[in-house]
């Protein structure tokens, strides 16, 4: 079986041609799947989709009528799947259900402490050998709150390192983690670790009950001086209500790896293109604000163990079987 692979990185191409080297001929492009380049899919029974993949009813429907009948998403979130009108066309979506939950945890507290200890201002000054420490102070993290929003693997990932920085540590989510417990975290109403929290980092999954968890009256909620961090999924954070606070002056630091409209600029090159996005535009040129391009997930270990499962998904589906990472079967 031939397969195309859609949105493939650089670093990412040989870990995905080693994996399916003497099972199914893969072809990877750099180009991400959209209603323009579905139709590069014709005559291919599977495909592989990276997370910035447009999957919504036009697609499917694009890429049924050309014969594929399995899509194997390189991501654990697939809020970008119409999976409804994927049931309609008869076609079998999975998704990578689990992979290296360290790997966004610490890139997670890399985003914290590159904020709080200004880290890209420095490096920026030192390349042009200003070696001043004006306005470099960060804070020691050592005894100060922590509030972690979600405390599935990610998040208790993320608390375990808190927990070595001597945090106190406060969680919610809607069901409680016993090993977060154990280390000392304490569940709270979402305003009160708001309200509490020096350091706030989110770790649920974007769907229609999480849109814009972090609200405007969220924000407000917060500290004057807490650091802000996602790397789950850009919906969780209204951009536009945040650049609003950031003008009135307000928190340490924010980072973020994930943006509510990213798709159609994250994995790309638009150095040598005007922005259209505003809020975008705006929230980069704060000294405060770090954005990076979705890479949380992106180190050897858990890009590797998402290559591997989407390969399992793809025999599971031509053998046959089913597994946890099916979220649209064929019946």
């Amino acid at each position: 079986m031939d397969i195309v692979a859609f949105g493939v990185q650089a670093d990412e191409r040989p870990l995905i041609e080693r994996a399916f080297q003497g099972h199914h001929d893969v072809r990877c492009l750099e180009v991400f799947l959209t209603e323009d380049t579905a139709p590069i899919a014709a005559g291919h029974e599977a495909i592989s989709t990276s997370v910035n993949a447009d999957l919504h009813a036009p697609v499917l429907r694009i890429l049924a009528a050309g014969g594929t009948r399995m899509v194997a998403q390189r991501s654990t979130g697939y809020n970008n799947i119409d999976l409804d009108a994927a049931a309609r066309l008869g076609m079998t979506v999975a998704r990578v259900s689990y992979y290296s939950p360290h790997s966004v945890a610490e890139f997670a507290w890399t985003l914290a402490m590159a904020v709080n200890r200004r880290i890209v201002r420095a490096s920026t000054r030192t390349r042009d050998f200003d070696f001043r420490l004006d306005g470099l102070m960060g804070r020691d993290m050592h005894g100060r709150t922590v509030g972690v929003l979600g405390t599935g693997k990610i998040g208790e990932a993320f608390t375990r390192i808190a927990h070595g920085y001597g945090m106190r540590l406060l969680g919610w989510d809607v069901a409680e983690n016993p090993a977060c417990r154990r280390l000392g975290m304490t569940y709270v109403p979402k305003d009160q670790l708001l309200a509490e929290s020096d350091l706030v980092s989110l770790h649920v999954p974007l769907m229609p009950a999480t849109q814009h968890l972090i609200d405007s009256a969220a924000l407000k909620a917060m500290k004057d001086d807490a650091i802000l961090v996602n790397s789950s999924r850009g919906g969780l954070v209204d951009t536009a209500a945040l650049v609003a606070e950031l003008r009135e002056g307000r928190f340490a630091g924010v980072g973020l790896d994930v943006y509510e409209s990213e798709a159609g600029l994250f994995f790309l090159d638009k150095s040598l293109e005007a922005i259209e996005d505003d809020t975008l535009a705006r929230l980069v040129t704060f000294p405060h604000v770090l954005v990076t391009s979705h890479q949380a997930y992106y180190t050897e270990d858990a890009v590797g163990q998402i290559v591997d499962a989407t390969l399992r998904n793809v025999l599971d589906y031509a053998e046959g079987r089913r597994s946890e990472n099916v979220l649209v079967p064929v019946s």
